[in-house]
């Protein structure tokens, strides 16, 4: 069974102004001491972040189990220091330039990016899915690239910039592109040329560590996995659970194929596809016209077709998704699941668009309530019988980068 993890980032708020609020090192500490918390419990690049990595799952909901209890820790800080939490890409206010978590390695990145820090007050959703070897792991960042402006469509949960309504769905993307790797990664040959690439970056623009490679996904350094970065952080633990499946279900099909095809990345790319199935000779340039198109439209419009790069509506697209990905979300037991989920998606919209209904019915008082309430949302996906929240035979998911 396919492994996974989940990296969720929070916000501590100033209730009244929606202001970044640095007490992220008192709960951090406070967790720390918690034996049930201290090795899933980070610090983050933001004095006003916090961040769960948590353990390492085959199931939804186990997974499911452990964000909701780890919410539920992190709302109860927050009422301790009378501050709002939330899991969201951007605050809906922002300082003129962030407190930096007191880290040597942070302080370089101030150092190095220079006025860039300005604007980097944000927070993202990290999926880290196992692969079986690095080969596996090009060949499934090969096929899912076609995929990626659709999934940062229905994770956009960034509306605001600094007290104003964008206008876009997760304006973190738009921000992020001024790193020096950001949104869709190029294609490879195999691994040794994901590798030689890689490292010819290192110094150049600031990157000066690979954890600073920010493409929407790339290869961990660190654990066996592939690692999907292109969604914001996620308002509800079912909003990281949807997430979490699709990635989940798009690799393991991947990995299917490749194993299929040899192990044999040239014969993957060219195995016989139908009509729907995405294209992966896609040019670069439309994949990176489709990522921002979809951090402007969300669901509420048209969306990327990673099967002819044109636009088609979103809601036909994410039941394609869903139809594509249907037999590997039958073999993982999480068809039912995803389904439901996409279903309430196209229902009340993403994140970003639930915010903005909130502010614009009753401004930051209507989003503490609305916080207030998705922090600690129960989850609609239920563990097994016996289990605990947070509990798990496998090892920790390590910090990730910033």
């Amino acid at each position: 069974m396919t492994t996974f993890g989940i990296e969720e980032e929070f916000f501590f708020l100033d209730p009244s102004t929606m202001l970044p609020a640095d007490v992220a090192l008192d709960v951090f500490r406070r967790l720390s001491s918690d034996p049930a918390w201290s090795a899933v419990t980070h610090q983050e690049f933001l004095a006003s972040q916090v961040e769960h990595a948590s353990p390492v799952f085959t199931d939804l909901g186990e997974a499911g189990a452990e964000l909701v209890a780890f919410r539920h820790e992190v709302d109860s800080d927050a009422a301790r220091h009378a501050v709002s939490v939330a899991s969201i890409g951007t605050t809906p206010d922002a300082h003129a330039f962030p407190s930096i978590t007191d880290n040597d390695r942070y302080h370089r990145i101030v150092r190095d990016m220079a006025g860039v820090i300005a604007d980097h007050q944000m927070a993202g959703l990290h999926v880290h899915i196992g692969i079986p070897s690095r080969e596996h792991g090009v060949a499934v960042q090969n096929a899912v690239r076609p995929w990626l402006p659709l999934l940062t469509a229905i994770s956009g949960n960034s509306p605001f910039w600094r007290g104003n309504v964008t206008g876009y769905g997760s304006w973190r993307t738009i921000q992020l592109r001024r790193w020096p790797t950001s949104g869709c990664p190029p294609r490879f040959a195999d691994a040794a040329d994901y590798d030689r690439r890689i490292r010819q970056l290192i110094g150049h623009a600031g990157t000066n560590d690979l954890a600073l490679i920010s493409w929407n996904v790339r290869l961990s350094e660190h654990l066996p996995t592939i690692e999907f970065r292109m969604a914001d952080a996620q308002l509800t633990a079912d909003d990281t659970l949807l997430v979490t499946a699709l990635c989940r279900a798009l690799v393991q099909r991947a990995i299917d194929e490749f194993d299929r095809a040899g192990q044999d990345h040239a014969a993957m790319l060219r195995r016989v596809r139908s009509t729907d199935d995405p294209d992966p000779d896609l040019p670069p340039e439309l994949l990176s016209a489709g990522i921002v198109h979809a951090a402007h439209a969300g669901i509420s419009r048209d969306a990327f077709d990673p099967a002819t790069g044109s636009l088609r509506p979103a809601p036909e697209l994410l039941r394609r998704l869903e139809r594509y990905t249907a037999e590997t979300l039958e073999r993982l037991g999480d068809r039912a699941t995803v389904h439901e989920l996409i279903r309430r998606l196209l229902r009340d919209g993403t994140g970003a668009t639930r915010q903005v209904e909130a502010f614009r019915r009753n401004g930051n008082a209507g989003l503490r309530r609305l916080f207030a309430a998705t922090i600690v949302a129960p989850t609609s996906v239920h563990p097994p019988l016996g289990r605990s929240p947070h509990q798990s035979d496998e090892p920790r998911v390590a910090n990730g980068p910033a």
